[in-house]
């Protein structure tokens, strides 16, 4: 699990949304980026301004697709067939 927490309104309210409609969202903190499904978006009541806790399970990388047959080596090996 991800924590992150931030005093933004606009960054709280796209992550409640984000957690509402079952989407991912990806936050960029200190050069590294996480992307994932919201858990919970708390709010630190003692602190002034408001501060709010975001807690984000991040997906697993996603490996690149392997291709099921071998590409062909020219782009259009019978275009001149059609002229």
């Amino acid at each position: 699990m991800f924590t992150y927490e931030t005093a933004d309104q606009k960054e709280v309210r796209r992550f409640r949304i984000a957690q509402f409609n079952g989407r991912t969202a990806t936050v960029k903190s200190g050069g590294a980026t996480v992307t994932g499904f919201v858990r919970s978006v708390l709010e630190q009541e003692s602190s002034m301004p408001p501060r709010w806790t975001i807690t984000i399970i991040p997906n697993a990388p996603k490996e690149d697709p392997k291709s099921l047959r071998p590409s062909s080596r020219a782009r259009r090996p019978f275009a001149e067939d059609y002229l």
